[in-house]
């Protein structure tokens, strides 16, 4: 047992979640997890350095409250750990001394604007279904897709047996073998722009998030982070209350 070990049921209920009676039911119940285990009545844990999850959500603690945008090299995971050995975005952000969840994901090749977290309530809205901003990626995709191939993919196309909202999409310009699209998407479903492309024949090659909500990369250098002032963050949370009264 480290020091900053305690037991779970306290560490829950610090949280704000629930009584330490109703937490000790949550472990009963198999819905609390530590570091990806479930957890067993009685146990400690230390949240300075453990992963404490209730039904698949983090826990967060009283700390600073921090928001930052990271632009994720490809070849990274959007984990905080991975059993492969893979480089993760927690890697990249431990110079904050914080321990911070990303909103959502970017897939492994996928590179750009991710946003991480320990605001838990900010956490929680952002990854919420209903928060439906728009998302804008700058995309490489295989040959040169058509007029009619384009227009699909402002329609939406069937994936998984389920249409995709329709997309904004902006012709860039031809490579020698290749053509660049900007896509904005307004879901947060997984893979989404790569399924996109790949229903019209064209396979992504490159895939940059540039803009999330009213945030933007900018010129924000690869594997770097910056803090998210104040006014950023309401915009963030302004642009999902207008998107579900829209909704």
């Amino acid at each position: 047992m480290t020091a900053g070990q305690e037991r779970l049921q306290k560490l829950i209920s610090r949280a704000g979640l629930a009584s330490r009676r109703q937490a000790d039911q949550w472990i009963k119940e198999g819905r609390v997890m530590v570091d990806g285990q479930t957890a067993v009545l009685g146990q400690r844990a230390d949240p300075g350095l453990q992963t404490i999850m209730v039904d698949g959500r983090p826990v967060f603690f009283e700390e600073e409250r921090l928001c930052v945008v990271l632009n994720k090299p490809p070849q990274v995971v959007s984990t905080l750990s991975d059993p492969q050995g893979r480089a993760t975005v927690a890697d990249l952000t431990a110079d904050l001394k914080v321990r911070l969840f990303p909103v959502g994901r970017l897939d492994y090749h996928s590179q750009g604007l991710l946003l991480m977290t320990n605001d838990g309530p900010l956490a929680n809205e952002l990854s919420h279904p209903s928060f439906k901003v728009p998302r804008t990626y700058l995309v490489k995709v295989k040959g040169r897709p058509g007029a009619a191939d384009l227009d699909r993919l402002r329609r939406g196309v069937k994936i998984e047996g389920r249409l995709s909202a329709p997309a904004e999409v902006e012709l860039v310009g031809p490579t020698q073998n290749n053509t660049w699209l900007r896509m904005t998407v307004f879901e947060g479903r997984n893979r989404l722009i790569r399924k996109m492309c790949a229903q019209i024949g064209h396979g992504v090659k490159k895939l940059v998030r540039e803009r999330f909500g009213p945030i933007e990369l900018g010129d924000l250098p690869l594997g770097r982070h910056r803090r998210l002032t104040r006014r950023e963050i309401e915009a963030l949370r302004r642009a999902g209350r207008d998107q579900r009264r829209a909704g």
